[in-house]
């Protein structure tokens, strides 16, 4: 006989205590989700818990924190009818059973209260659907309508319902199927991919914010590329991220032709994420490559070129982030800087570079310099091994050209060994444009190896560059 109680689920106090203020209330009560399916999953357990109430989740979110130690906070989200209260480390979401119907042009249901059946009709797939009863009388009881466990063997992504009816209603399912494929490497069941693919253009009315969050979840995944090609395969990712779909695709003139470089990103993707959990240095990869669709040309002497594709692409970044809403801050600005240096390194790896060249490279890329590198290295996807060894070897090289050059001239976050206060004291200046002209001529000359970073070099330099420009040493700075 199938075991159908699941008490060990539910060792917490927590959870029988739920269970005690929702008979009180005369309510049924269980923990439905997340938590139960990584449980049978056998992943770390999760914190954050959904509770489902046949009645007021918010009634019963009170009665539980009310029985707590120091009377946890219950936070009422009215406009959801939902509420949630934290206990240690738990977070714990209450809400009643309800049944969801929708019209056509919006994904705001109509919300009508229901039995916990009705509640786990309108979840997403199978594998979330699955409760467990928190009621005294059927403790760990496990109640699954739609197979969630028969789904979680087999590694199956399936929705409830018919798949039209699932995704029609709620289109951000779509792309929550492929990341729940990407995250726990389930397949999508065949006719809930077809159906993804009839109604992706139903992916319009979702707010790009709620779509980003899943694309996040993506991104962070060890394999990026499983979710990435699925949102590809059913449409999705022509609505979401135009700028990839449009490196997909080989042309070839005159028996000339280049590599899909769509495809090409994806292997990037999944490169880096071996090397970082930096959900923006993936993002970096993600788009390192997106200026070379608006820049592809063809040369009858020397093939296809994408000429300035770094910096179209480090400007694209830019409209996509303010498109899908993502932060306009520093982790864009980063996500630019990356993708305009992407293939700077590669002109350093030969036997004739200076360090001139090396020196502008640390100083342009800053902090970022071993972020840089690790990108390019994850930018090699030849198939080729004596080719891949070459390049890891020329990037080695590189590397090694940046600590000697950093340990020697100290120009990473470059800071002026002359400030502008010096110069306009020797100078007696006020503020002027001569003072940027000399700062500039400074630098340039730290960069070009004609002085040490050091202060007194740079002094020196500072006065020269000054009587050059038509300035007077003061008579008190002379002194000095």
């Amino acid at each position: 006989m199938e075991k159908s109680t699941y008490t060990e689920a539910l060792t917490d106090p927590i959870f029988k205590e739920i269970g005690k203020a929702a008979h009180s209330l005369s309510l049924d009560c269980y923990v439905i989700g997340g938590y139960v399916r990584d449980f049978f999953l056998g992943r770390k357990q999760r914190k954050d818990i959904d509770i489902v109430a046949v009645g007021s989740g918010i009634t019963l979110a009170r009665e539980v924190a009310s029985r707590l130690p120091g009377n946890p906070k219950v936070h009422v989200f009215k406009n959801f009818g939902t509420a949630m209260v934290r206990q240690g480390d738990l977070q714990l979401e209450f809400v009643g059973a309800r049944k969801e119907s929708y019209r056509k042009d919006s994904r705001k249901p109509i919300v009508e209260n229901g039995t916990l059946v009705d509640d786990q009709n309108r979840r997403d797939f199978t594998i979330n659907a699955m409760a467990l009863s928190l009621n005294p009388e059927d403790f760990g009881r496990l109640l699954d309508p739609f197979g969630g466990m028969k789904d979680l063997e087999n590694g199956i992504i399936r929705t409830p319902l018919e798949p039209a009816t699932t995704y029609s209603d709620d289109p951000l399912r779509m792309i929550r199927a492929t990341r729940f494929a990407a995250q726990l490497g389930f397949e999508i069941d065949p006719e809930s991919l077809k159906a993804i693919t009839e109604y992706r253009d139903r992916i319009r009315i979702v707010s790009r914010e709620r779509i980003v969050d899943e694309l996040h979840k993506i991104m962070a995944t060890d394999k990026p590329s499983v979710g990435l090609s699925l949102l590809y395969k059913t449409g999705l990712l022509e609505y979401i991220l135009p700028e990839l779909t449009a490196l997909q695709g080989i042309e070839e003139i005159e028996g000339q032709r280049h590599k899909d470089n769509f495809w090409h990103t994806l292997e990037v993707v999944d490169n880096i994420s071996r090397n970082t959990d930096d959900l923006w240095l993936r993002w970096a990869a993600l788009l390192h490559d997106i200026g070379k669709a608006p820049t592809k040309r063809f040369d009858k002497k020397i093939g296809w070129t994408f000429h300035g594709h770094e910096f179209v692409g480090s400007k694209m970044v830019y409209r996509l982030f303010k498109r899908l809403r993502m932060p306009l801050n520093e982790h864009m600005k980063y996500v630019q800087k990356l993708v305009r240096m992407s293939s700077r390194p590669i002109a350093l790896s030969g036997d004739d570079v200076t360090d001139s060249a090396v020196r502008r490279l640390v100083f342009d890329a800053g902090d970022d310099v071993e972020d840089l590198m690790i990108l390019c290295e994850a930018d090699i996807t030849t198939k080729n091994p004596r080719k891949q060894r070459r390049y890891l070897r020329n990037f080695r090289l590189v590397r090694r050209k940046i600590q000697e050059v950093e340990e020697r001239d100290r120009i990473r976050n470059f800071q002026p060994p002359v400030s502008g206060e010096e110069i306009m004291r020797t100078f007696n200046l006020k503020p002027s444009r001569e003072i940027g002209i000399i700062k500039d001529a400074i630098k340039e000359a730290i960069l070009e190896g004609e002085i040490p970073n050091e202060h007194e070099a740079a002094r020196k330099y500072m006065i020269k560059k000054g009587l050059e420009i038509g300035l007077e040493v003061s008579p008190k700075a002379s002194q000095n």
